[in-house]
């Protein structure tokens, strides 16, 4: 289902802070740690949502090293990455139907407003803990 996007900024922030090692790691937990709580592990839902995380992982590593993006075109390019990828896993695997595509415009207008959200999000937070680290 749809959802807000906010175990992505927590990804996100990893990312800027501590780089795309660690950051992996809290999107891999996060997927797993998720589906084994929810009874979701290995089921279509999981492989959803572990592919959506993959490729919101792969963009925002390119993206991240372009340096050409802060917090919210990271958080949007993250969000169309994942949402992008698991409608064509929906598609490819759980509903082979054309009448699939008329929803594509409905979700990817719906991962704008959760990336932008989670980016505005992981923007206040990055200024709050560079604040509060460049205090005596």
């Amino acid at each position: 289902g749809l959802k807000p996007g906010l175990a992505n900024v927590l990804v996100l922030i990893v990312l800027v802070r501590h780089g795309l090692a660690a950051a992996a790691w809290v999107a891999g937990l996060r997927v797993l740690v998720g589906s084994l709580l929810v009874g979701t592990f290995l089921s279509p839902a999981f492989l959803l949502s572990a592919g959506g995380a993959t490729a919101a992982l792969l963009v925002l590593a390119l993206a991240h090293a372009s340096r050409c993006f802060g917090p919210i075109g990271l958080s949007l390019l993250a969000a169309e990455a994942h949402m992008a990828m698991q409608f064509v896993l929906a598609r490819l695997l759980l509903v082979p139907h054309a009448a699939l595509w008329q929803l594509l415009p409905l979700l990817m207008t719906a991962a704008v407003a959760t990336g932008l959200a989670g980016g505005i999000i992981a923007r206040a937070l990055l200024r709050t803990d560079a604040a509060a680290g460049s205090r005596p």
